[in-house]
């Protein structure tokens, strides 16, 4: 656990400024724009993530890889992944950012985006699809590092990522009064920044991968092995963001104060959330390099260690924002409509957040060893048999208001499938090596 937790700390750090990053926009636009502005915010980043999530997907598969070579001592393999895992970002980002120009606002129709609020989420969304080779280059690149074991330099990215964005959200919405596409602007500098610190670090620390951040010609082998890994769970995450835009349709439905309270709530439980991601990037790495240097004695160690522990983390963290929520939601916006509804959403999805962290830490850490199906097939039962159709009673017979009851839920399930795959035929036959490998290193 000490290892674990001092790979995980600098992520979890590089969380909260990843939080703080994405809610500046959130405060800013609270506090000098108006509340459909807010929702305007809310409701866009929705289609954004279902574009990006498979080729971000990718960017999982590549640290998978990484830390799979880095465990087995294969310098040769881990060069040329690099290299083509950089081929990869252009080949891919270029298209997108042209792409989600036309693709954004078609999908903002479909989730019924209100009239007051549809040019200001068209114009978010068409600024922030031109900054995707920035997103994707940093992203890929953090994933390099994840898999090396660099926890560390991400943080530092974050940070100067963070502090532009900051400084420019003040002067492109407060002092120059462009609103929601000023804030958008604000994002992509911010993020083409991170992925320039980011290149200049690992030329610099490490100079044995020969990194270059202009594409070279690809390693096709490496290019499916990139595919193979890193697709299902780009599917995944776009099937999940998918279901997301539906959910988001059915808030909408709800007027833009409850899109606005929602916009507001969700970026409250990021925050209490920050260790999820960070102790869920340390499960990966962690088994895959285990897995890479076949120490089956040492993956059996964490398999239920470090998914548990990121459960007691966020439920202490979801408890504490729960108490305190009503104070930390004035400091987004002082509309006494969306108040209460940001709190009522905080109140009903936060205590239970550490269903979906023991969830999330047992998904990375089967990632992790090389299984993507298993975990592919959880979350499509989660969101399309679970989550969505709970929503969908809950709006019908219920009350609209409490649709966000259906997170919980659908945590629940989740997080109990996953516990089953421990149980299966593949992990039975690893926990056999590992005890072969036991008896050996005690003879």
């Amino acid at each position: 656990m000490k290892l674990v937790l001092l790979f995980a700390l600098p992520i979890c750090a590089g969380n909260v400024l990843q939080q703080l990053y994405n809610t500046v926009d959130t405060l800013i636009i609270g506090n000098f724009c108006s509340s459909i502005s807010l929702a305007a915010i809310g409701t866009s980043a929705q289609p954004v993530e279902m574009v990006l999530c498979i080729f971000l997907g990718m960017g999982t598969g590549v640290s998978i890889l990484v830390s799979q070579c880095v465990g087995s001592g294969d310098t040769t393999k881990l060069k040329s992944l690099v290299s083509t895992a950089t081929a990869f970002v252009y080949l891919c980002a270029i298209p997108l950012s042209i792409l989600g120009l036309f693709l954004g606002p078609l999908i903002l129709k479909f989730m019924q985006v209100p009239d007051d609020a549809w040019d200001y989420s068209v114009a978010y969304i068409q600024i922030y699809f031109l900054g995707t080779l920035g997103n994707m280059g940093y992203n890929f690149n953090a994933g390099i590092l994840r898999g090396m074991g660099d926890s560390k330099a991400s943080l530092f990215f974050l940070l100067i990522s963070c502090i532009v964005n900051i400084v420019l959200d003040l002067l492109f919405v407060a002092i120059f009064h462009w609103d929601v596409s000023g804030a958008a602007l604000a994002t992509i500098i911010a993020m083409f920044a991170s992925w320039f610190f980011s290149i200049a670090y690992i030329q610099k620390r490490y100079p044995e991968l020969e990194y270059s951040p202009f594409p070279q010609k690809p390693e096709s082998h490496l290019m499916g092995e990139i595919v193979k890994v890193g697709l299902p769970l780009g599917l995944n995450n776009s099937i999940y963001s998918v279901g997301h835009i539906l959910m988001q349709a059915l808030i909408n439905e709800q007027g833009s104060a409850f899109m606005a309270g929602c916009s507001v709530a969700s970026k409250l439980t990021g925050i209490a959330n920050v260790a999820i991601t960070a102790l869920a990037s340390a499960c990966c790495t962690f088994s895959g390099q285990n897995i890479g240097a076949k120490n089956y004695a040492r993956l059996r160690k964490g398999h239920l260690l470090l998914p548990v522990f990121s459960g007691v983390i966020t439920c202490i963290g979801g408890l504490i924002v729960t108490t305190l929520c009503e104070p930390i939601i004035r400091l987004f916006t002082p509309d006494p409509e969306v108040i209460p509804l940001a709190a009522t959403y905080i109140q009903v999805v936060l205590p239970f957040t550490w269903l979906y962290a023991v969830f999330n830490g047992i998904i990375n850490y089967v990632n992790g060893v090389g299984v993507v199906k298993y975990p592919t097939i959880v979350n499509i039962l989660m969101l399309w048999a679970v989550r969505i159709p709970v929503a969908h009673l809950i709006n019908r017979y219920i009350d609209g208001k409490y649709i966000m009851a259906c997170l919980p839920i659908s945590f629940a399930f989740g997080m109990i499938c996953m516990l089953c795959y421990y149980r299966t035929s593949h992990w039975r036959s690893l926990m056999k090596l590992a005890k072969e490998q036991a008896g050996e290193l005690a003879a």
